[in-house]
């Protein structure tokens, strides 16, 4: 009889909605529970190594960059008040962004990224829309660095 087929059980799959989000301002912890969805991006910048002998293009990693987006409950003027602060002083403000995902009926068990001083790329002011149902906000950002103080457990079977 030959091996058995590895596969992941269902249970082990993370629910997208057992998250939380804190956002740190000027030294101010705040859990931003109005976070409808987040996506932090470390983007490798590559340059392209042409190798004789070689038909394909090499490429080696030069660098990278950090970018995030979320969407939120436009339930809160922190992010407003940042760039009015940037508006009215010049001074721009950078802040801290964590994220733990975490589902306690998975094998993963828990993952933590902070995301170290984030720059908004724009803030809605205002909005309506007398068709809508709530009111959203989108927010973009980069970020210099992160930090994965919690990694997931690798799974039954990955080895």
């Amino acid at each position: 009889m030959g091996d058995a087929i590895r596969t992941m059980l269902a249970k082990d799959a993370v629910a997208a909605k057992l998250a939380s989000c804190y956002i740190t301002v000027d030294g101010n912890r705040y859990l931003l529970l109005q976070a409808k969805n987040f996506e932090g991006k470390f983007k490798k910048t590559k340059k392209e190594v042409p190798i004789l002998g070689r038909t394909m293009v090499g490429h080696k990693t030069t660098g990278g960059e950090g970018t995030g987006k979320m969407t939120i409950y436009h339930t809160t003027s922190m992010f407003t008040k940042l760039v009015k602060k940037y508006k009215d002083t010049g001074e721009d403000i950078y802040f801290d962004i964590q994220t733990t995902n975490e589902d306690k009926t998975s094998s993963a068990g828990r993952q933590t990224v902070i995301y170290k001083d984030c720059n908004l790329d724009e803030s809605i002011l205002s909005s309506f829309d007398a068709d809508g149902d709530w009111l959203e906000q989108d927010v973009d950002f980069t970020f210099e660095d992160f930090e994965l103080p919690e990694e997931f457990t690798q799974l039954n079977g990955m080895q």
